[in-house]
């Protein structure tokens, strides 16, 4: 049961082709607060799946931009989610953007976007299972396959 102080955030995102330079990608979010649903949706062209994973994020996040009390945030992207709970961001900051491996940071514009978002709020990271069944999982990865589609 989710509590008044807290809002849900489902974010997920899909791509085909990331070797394709032609591709097309898709991201949903849905965010639930209050009893009330709110599904939001996009694509992109050239993209990537993690791209598009941090893309859902990042728009189901500026939809809350007003929001005081805390955000669970549930994403069946490891990327996503390992990143923000292990805060590999504070090592690749403090090394110029450069991971262990000595390569930039693939992604960087919309990881300093998502950490510019989640700077002032209340924000938890919470791993699904892809397609184990999580209704708004489920919800957020049809919103994101459609959009993809168009």
């Amino acid at each position: 049961m989710t509590s008044h102080s807290t809002t849900l955030l489902y974010c997920d995102g899909a791509c085909s082709g990331n070797q394709f330079s032609k591709n097309k990608g898709g991201w949903g979010a849905v965010i639930i607060n209050n009893g009330s649903v709110k599904k939001f949706s996009g694509n992109g062209k050239n993209t990537s799946n993690q791209k598009m994973e941090l893309t859902s994020c990042i728009e189901g996040l500026k939809r809350l931009k007003d929001e005081k009390h805390s955000i669970k945030v549930f994403s069946d992207s490891a990327y996503l989610i390992n990143c923000m709970n292990d805060k590999w961001y504070l090592k690749w900051q403090k090394n110029g953007w450069i991971n262990a491996k000595k390569e930039k940071i693939v992604n960087k514009d919309l990881w300093v976007e998502l950490l510019k978002l989640i700077s002032e709020k209340n924000i938890s990271f919470h791993k699904v299972e892809g397609h184990s069944g999580d209704k708004w999982n489920e919800l957020a990865n049809d919103l994101a396959q459609k959009a993809q589609q168009n």
